[in-house]
C-alpha cells in the first residue's frame, strides 16, 4: 500500500512571549510534526507537535529565537552510511516566527 501524500500541509503559528500556537494543519499527511527551534540563526531544538497545538520552549538562555512547524515528507527509506534520510526530510509548513530573549 502506498502513502498519498495529496496537497501540501499549511499551518499558521502565532507568537505571544515565548509560547508558539498553531492552527489546524490543511492537507495533514499524516505524518510527524515537530518543532523546529532556533536560536541566532543555529538549530538548537526539535520538538514533536502532533497533538498540543501550543508550545512554549523552556530554553532561558539569551538570543533571537525563531521557531517553525515542520511536517516529515516522506519519500523512501534511504539512508547514508551516518543514517540520515537521503530523500525523505522534514518541511516547513508554516510560517516562521521570532522572539528575542
Amino acid at each position: 500500500m502506498d502513502q498519498k501524500l495529496e496537497g501540501t500541509p499549511k499551518a499558521t503559528i502565532q507568537v505571544a512571549g515565548r509560547k508558539v500556537t498553531r492552527t489546524e494543519v490543511v492537507n495533514d499527511w499524516g505524518t510527524r510534526l515537530q518543532w523546529k527551534v532556533s536560536r541566532d540563526g543555529k538549530e538548537i531544538a526539535t520538538v514533536g507537535a502532533g497533538l498540543d497545538p501550543v508550545f512554549e520552549h523552556p530554553e532561558a538562555a539569551p538570543g533571537k529565537y525563531e521557531v517553525v512547524l515542520q511536517q516529515f515528507h516522506y519519500v523512501n527509506y534511504k539512508k547514508n552510511a551516518e543514517g540520515k534520510f537521503t530523500e525523505s526530510a522534514y518541511i516547513d509548513i508554516s510560517n516562521p516566527v521570532s522572539y528575542t530573549l
